[in-house]
Parts: structure tokens; C-alpha cells; sequence
């Protein structure tokens, strides 16, 4: 069985709704908050799938948002912690290989490709600098340790943002194994404990589900390089309009068959 730990299980669902790469955009979120809130119904699940910071101009306050709506959701009747998952996307990945980059073997050639990638909103965030990120890398291990501690105790000084990207999950499913819940992608030739990274970057091998992976009757992702909105496959979802690249957020409400029963935009 796959370890509850790295991924989330979401029992006794009746629908799930998963929301899209949000990428920083913290007034969209909110907007998408508002609207969900009056479509919640019992038994609904709600899974962001991914890519919550990043790029955005409010990473801040997309997370605070985030925490917000968690107590708002748990406070109604018969809500619990489980009903709302957060899965590691690219961008979380990013941000804790940043938050190590002491130990990469050429911090600087990574921390490039991180900021290309889009992390600088996050670094910025928590009061880093990409010129201070580059200098720190070319001063040796010793330098990077502290300045990586540095954005670490940041990011524990703003309440609940440390726990909460501490603790992502790498992907969801239903308990009666039809919906499954991923980030980017993943490799359908490989079972799901073997997918590693796969889940954030393995993008392009998404379009080889050409039927149900693992028996899941539909394979649903936030993220896509191309942002085609809400995509239906045979056997898969993409739910991204481009939020952090000037398109909306999106979220699709799907029954346990995988029939997308309802759909949202901010």
C-alpha cells in the first residue's frame, strides 16, 4: 500500500474538487475561495493540486489565504483535517531544493534553472534576492548554509506557511480507487510507489494514459505547460487556464466515475 504519509487518501468522498496550478495569485484564489464556498457540499473533497507559490506577486498571501479557507472548511459540521489535501507541485519541490541548495553539487547552475523555473517570487517572498542568492552560491557551502537558514527562518516566522509546504503529499486518490490526483504528470509505465519526481515533471508522458492507469478510472493534473483550461481525456483531467502566466484559475468538481459535474474561474 502506498505510504499515507507521501500520498493522501481521501475517504467516504462523494465528489472531489481539484483546483489548479494557483502559482502566487492570491487575489484569484480568494475570488475562487468565495465561489466554492457557496457550491461545497457534504462529502465534497477539495485537492489543490500543485504549483500553490511561485511566479505570482502574493506568495505570501496566497498561502495565508490558503490557511484561512482550511479553518473556514473545517469549522463546518462534520468536516475533519483529511477533507482538504495540498500536493507537492514544481514549484514546492523547487522551494525545498532551495531551501538545501548547500548540498547540490553546483548550486549555482541550479539555482539558475531554479529562477528560470520561476522560484524568485517565493525568494523574494520570504526577503531573499537573486543577487544575493548568486553571491552566497559562489561563496562556498558555508555561505549558502547560512543564508539558506536564513530563508527558512523567514518562512517559519509567517504562521503556518513552514507547516504547510512541509507537508504536502505527492498525489491523492479516493479510497475506492477511481480518482487519482497528481501535480503535472506521471510515467504510465511505472506503478505509483515508483513514480519520484515523475509526478511534477514528467509532463509530456501524461498523453501516454490512453486507458485507466492502476485501474483509476480518471488520472486528474493542475499543471501544463501549454494551459488548455479544463482538458477532458478519456482517462485523464487537466485542469489549468494559465494562472501565474496572465490566465485564470481554474477548478473542475468530479463524481467518482470521473464525470466533471462542476467547474469554477477566477
Amino acid at each position: 500500500m502506498p505510504d499515507r504519509k507521501t500520498f493522501a487518501t481521501l475517504r467516504a468522498a462523494r465528489r472531489v474538487w481539484a483546483i489548479g496550478s494557483i502559482h502566487g495569485e492570491a487575489g484569484r484564489l480568494e475570488r475562487l475561495h468565495r465561489a466554492l464556498w457557496s457550491r461545497l457540499q457534504p462529502r465534497d473533497r477539495i485537492v489543490y493540486l500543485g504549483n500553490m507559490i511561485g511566479r505570482g506577486p502574493a506568495v505570501h498571501e496566497t498561502l495565508d489565504g490558503l490557511l484561512r479557507f482550511r479553518g473556514e472548511a473545517l469549522a463546518r459540521p462534520r468536516s475533519f483535517a483529511c477533507d482538504l489535501v495540498y500536493l507537492r507541485g514544481s514549484q514546492e519541490e523547487m522551494w525545498q531544493k532551495l531551501l538545501q541548495l548547500q548540498f547540490a553539487t553546483a548550486p549555482r547552475d541550479v539555482l539558475g534553472w531554479m529562477i528560470d523555473q520561476g522560484v524568485g517570487a517565493t525568494l523574494a517572498a520570504y526577503g531573499g534576492s537573486v543577487e544575493d542568492a548568486q553571491r552566497a552560491a559562489s561563496a562556498g557551502a558555508l555561505a549558502l548554509t547560512r543564508w539558506t537558514g536564513a530563508l527558512r527562518a523567514a518562512m517559519q516566522n509567517r504562521p503556518g506557511h513552514y507547516q504547510i509546504v512541509s507537508q504536502l503529499r505527492r498525489a491523492a486518490f479516493t479510497a475506492d480507487g477511481r480518482l487519482l490526483l497528481v501535480n503535472a504528470g506521471l510515467d504510465p509505465t511505472r506503478p505509483l510507489e515508483a513514480q519520484s519526481d515523475s509526478f511534477w515533471w514528467s509532463t509530456a508522458a501524461f498523453a501516454g494514459i490512453t486507458a485507466p492507469y492502476s485501474g483509476f478510472h480518471r488520472v486528474i493534473r493542475g499543471f501544463d505547460p501549454r494551459h488548455p483550461g479544463i482538458d477532458l481525456g478519456d482517462y485523464t483531467a487537466t485542469i489549468d487556464g494559465g494562472c501565474g502566466f496572465g490566465g485564470p484559475l481554474l477548478a473542475g468538481c468530479f463524481a467518482l466515475d470521473g464525470e466533471l459535474v462542476d467547474s469554477l474561474e477566477a
